[in-house]
């Protein structure tokens, strides 16, 4: 029994390893995760999907128009005074109500593929809107990219002004001793005390850019400033990816043209302009269409006469000739009662059957202008086809240009930065051995750890515009 307590602080301590080291992956944001985010939140791809939203409500609502259109309405109300009973079209002075319901539908047979011709511009321009926001989604995943290695080079910034800070305070300790040994005067000492400051300056900047820029990332994923936010610094070498740079800007230009969203977009939205060039010339020719109307009439003082047996009397019509006696007819109580409401409905429908054939003769030209206008849009896509095209192949050849020179720099980065350790470590030798003085070392090390930046800077670079070329050839986006 006493081993019970040992197993459960043992657990709790478990437990609490664990969940502190969730919270740290949950924390933790690698690119593939930052560029998802961005484009599940980021304000302006959730622009586009509203836009390819508004895109397909318009693609279906012209479907339906192929659909008869139904209309059913009515009117009530009271009539005062001289009008014309809507029941027996005859002339009444007294006030009664009235109900007039009807319904009508119209098709059209023939217009010339105007409706058709609408609905294929619709959908071209659903799937432009489409192509638009797979591009912006592409946009975004660069863009994500090109913070996230800004992060990371402000990251590996810190590191390298750190391990600068401690170079220049192990430097100063030892001159510290050796100037209180008597071997090197105090101005040695004040030198590297100047050269401690100016590093730890560079370390406070390196890190407030390091921030600055996670806050743009956060800023373009959309995300609290609050929440816990690390990247994750991968073992990236640009050697392992400069193969991709080998790749001819023709070749590279050509994959770009199967895949870009903006590419797709221009051409759908020429065919949507040509589309909507054919629907306004149906415009100008005669349109047949069918109609269907039926309704019916109720009013309150619309009676019916009844004549019973109940007799109420004789009435003199006239006398008798010769004789000159008096003529009588009987009289009958007579009745008059409403007729039913539903009885009037029903006797009351009427029905038409209309084919209608529409000749626009004239309409103020509106008709001529649409034309012409649509002319005028298609010729702006064409030539908005045409600048995408040209617009992407010269950011195709300029990137590869880039890339090229990217690699170049990091190679002499490279070739510097060796040359400027190797340098540090004689300089370094030769000042414990008194050999040097402590301006030439700071010189020296100075150059190493501007070196180490440029190198780190030129690596980052690199980096990037290697994948913008794999942007470009439609590749994901990973370190």
């Amino acid at each position: 029994m006493r081993s019970f307590p040992a197993l459960l602080v043992v657990f709790l301590l478990i437990h609490t390893w664990c969940n502190a080291q969730q919270r740290t992956m949950d924390n933790v944001w690698p690119l593939q995760r930052c560029v998802q985010y961005a484009i599940e939140h980021n304000i302006t791809i959730k622009q586009d999907s509203l836009n390819a939203r508004l895109a397909r409500h318009a693609l279906t609502q012209s479907q339906l128009s192929q659909i008869p259109a139904l209309n059913v309405s009515g009117s009530y109300g009271r009539s005062f005074g001289r009008s014309i009973n809507p029941t027996t079209n005859q002339f009444v002075e007294s006030a009664y109500n009235f109900l007039g319901p009807s319904a009508s539908s119209n098709v059209l047979l023939f217009g010339w593929m105007q409706v058709r011709n609408t609905i294929e511009r619709n959908r071209y321009s659903l799937e432009a809107s489409l192509a638009d926001l797979d591009q912006r989604m592409d946009d975004i995943a660069l863009n994500v990219a090109n913070s996230y290695l800004i992060a990371l080079l402000a990251k590996e910034q810190i590191n390298i002004s750190t391990n600068q800070v401690g170079l220049s305070k192990a430097q100063l300790d030892q001159t510290k001793a050796f100037a209180d040994a008597g071997r090197l005067p105090e101005l040695n000492v004040a030198q590297l005390e100047s050269q401690l400051a100016s590093d730890s300056s560079n370390l406070i900047n390196s890190i407030a850019n390091y921030n600055a820029a996670i806050l743009d990332l956060k800023a373009l994923l959309n995300l609290d400033f609050a929440e816990p936010f690390t990247i994750q610094a991968p073992e990236v070498s640009p050697g392992d990816q400069m193969m991709v740079a080998q790749t001819p800007p023709a070749e590279v230009y050509q994959v770009a043209r199967t895949h870009f969203g903006s590419i797709k977009g221009s051409h759908l939205r020429v065919n949507a302009a040509e589309k909507a060039l054919a629907a306004a010339k149906g415009n100008l020719y005669p349109q047949l269409s069918l109609s269907y109307q039926v309704g019916t009439n109720y009013a309150s003082n619309y009676f019916s006469y009844q004549q019973t047996s109940e007799l109420l009397g004789l009435v003199p019509i006239g006398m008798a000739y010769p004789s000159g006696d008096t003529v009588y007819r009987p009289e009958y109580k007579t009745l008059t009662p409403t007729v039913p409401f539903n009885n009037q409905l029903r006797n009351n429908i009427r029905q038409s059957v209309v084919l209608n054939l529409n000749i626009p003769l004239f309409n103020s030209w509106q008709s001529q202008y649409a034309v012409r206008q649509a002319r005028i849009n298609l010729a702006q896509q064409e030539l908005s086809e045409y600048n995408t095209e040209l617009t992407l192949k010269q950011n195709v050849y300029k990137a590869h240009n880039n890339a090229v020179n990217s690699i170049q720099k990091y190679n002499a980065a490279v070739r510097a930065q060796n040359a400027a350790k190797r340098a540090l470590d004689f300089a370094q030798k030769r000042y414990e051995l008194g050999l040097t003085s402590t301006v030439d070392l700071l010189v020296t090390q100075n150059t190493e750890f501007a070196a180490s930046a440029n190198l780190i800077s030129a690596k980052y670079d690199l980096i990037f515009k290697l994948k913008v070329i794999d942007y470009y050839l439609g590749r994901e986006l990973k370190l």
